[in-house]
């Protein structure tokens, strides 16, 4: 092991077993708004309940990363795998908890806390679960869990993984502390050819490009049969209907502006689908749109709180028809995006960056966002590459685009989906060989 990096986990063990104790206050703290962060504490120090010697291991820290191993999660239940998940926050174990209930009740799953970062604790944690390998969803590097895995013989690799350009340049100024780590890792199985060659800068070893395991998540199909049909209901079968979603403060003026365009130009006018990213902010931003002197219905009133495959019957059809349907509800994004033609994804005209470009992709919609597309470097680069995605810096640009200036075929954003989709299958085939060259290697 390379001297700067041993020094450095000998200062990174200190510093936790220094400020154990804020660690435990600022658990404890959490607790007061929910129970769940301080339940099940001994876990947190390495101590299970239930063995269960040959599981997989899979580590996904917070709901995210759970929502992005959920069909991998799945392929290992089906093979006849037990598997064990680990999590920090109580929004990953309750959607652990959910989605595979029947699992756990069998007791092919657990869920539990992944231990603190002491190699003692993960001693326990190797101790009761003897894992046959590990996977940790997208890019958490946590030194002593790789470290303690290295020690206990098992094979731990980055799973879904990216390492954004951000992080290289951070990694830079910071001594390559952090690429020294990766290096120990059993190995990658990572999302694109790209990230491929940026990881193979670094050193990590035994790398296997298998896509990208969130174009794998189910698709609640009575939301994309309720899109076309609410389309349909709303009179906009012949009209262009352009979806913003998951718009974010400071962006919305941009949009009325872009809005306001293209109904002076195109004929028919469009229909916008317009979604809020933040539910606090619906009411007032319905109330904008109306006083920017738009048409608004609102999803809300419209249509009944559950959406299903006879939304058809929903009521009689709006006798005026709107400029803009506005999503004021949770959890249907799949719904509104399969209304559309083109998606506009939000958080891209502000600095805080664009947000998940997945959805629209998975429905094969052609994407189009603001130039801060740094927090989805993935996939944002090689779809833009594609041709199935791009990013426009105001509004002239992105009317422009929605009017027909950005109008990528079919076949190109088939051909884009098959290169990155069915990442459950393309890594449980890679599975059998990096395991091999990982023993191999060690």
């Amino acid at each position: 092991m390379p001297l700067k990096l041993s020094t450095f986990l000998g200062l990174w063990s200190l510093l936790w077993h220094l400020f154990l104790p804020i660690v435990l206050l600022y658990l404890r703290r959490r607790s007061r708004s929910d129970a769940l962060y301080g339940a099940h504490l001994s876990e947190r120090f390495g101590r299970y309940t239930t063995p269960m010697p040959g599981a997989v291991w899979v580590h996904a820290v917070s709901l995210g990363e759970l929502r992005s191993a959920v069909p991998l999660i799945q392929a290992f239940l089906d093979r006849g795998e037990r598997v064990v998940v680990t999590q920090f926050t109580p929004a990953g174990r309750r959607e652990t908890e959910k989605v595979f209930q029947q699992a756990i009740a069998n007791g092919q799953l657990q869920t539990v806390w992944v231990p603190f970062e002491t190699s003692w604790a993960f001693r326990g944690f190797f101790k009761t679960f003897e894992p046959q390998f590990g996977l940790v969803m997208e890019i958490e590097i946590w030194p002593r869990m790789v470290m303690a895995a290295k020690r206990a013989q098992v094979s731990l690799f980055m799973c879904n993984a990216q390492y954004p350009s951000k992080s290289i340049i951070k990694d830079q100024k910071s001594f390559g502390l952090r690429p020294a780590v990766m290096a120990q890792f059993a190995g990658a199985f990572v999302k694109s050819d790209l990230q491929a060659q940026r990881f193979s800068a670094v050193n990590v070893p035994n790398i296997h490009v298998t896509g990208e395991l969130r174009f794998d998540q189910p698709i609640p199909p009575h939301l994309t049969i309720a899109g076309p049909a609410v389309r349909k209901w709303l009179g906009a079968e012949n009209r262009p209907v352009i979806t913003f979603g998951s718009t974010v403060e400071g962006e919305d003026a941009l949009y009325v502006e872009t809005m306001k365009m293209m109904q002076t130009t195109a004929d028919p006018k469009p229909l916008f689908v317009y979604v809020p990213r933040r539910p606090e902010r619906f009411d007032a931003i319905h109330n904008m749109l109306v006083a920017e002197g738009f048409q608004v219905l609102r999803r809300s009133t419209a249509l009944p709180a559950t959406l299903t495959t006879d939304i058809m019957t929903a009521g009689a059809i709006p006798e005026t028809q709107p400029d803009i349907f506005f999503g004021d509800s949770l959890g249907e994004m799949y719904f509104y995006l399969s209304m559309a033609d083109k998606s506009v994804v939000g958080g891209g005209f502000v600095p805080a960056g664009a947000h998940n470009i997945i959805e629209p992709l998975a429905l094969k919609k052609p994407v189009i966002t603001g130039p801060e597309t740094w927090t989805i470097e993935y996939p944002f680069a090689e779809a833009d590459a594609a041709g199935v995605a791009c990013a426009k810096s105001d509004a002239t640009a992105l009317a422009d685009a929605l009017s027909g200036g950005f109008t990528p075929s079919e076949a190109a954003i088939d051909a884009f989906f098959e290169d990155h989709a069915g990442g459950t299958d393309k890594l449980m085939q890679a599975l059998p060989t990096a395991l091999a060259a990982a023993k191999s290697r060690s």
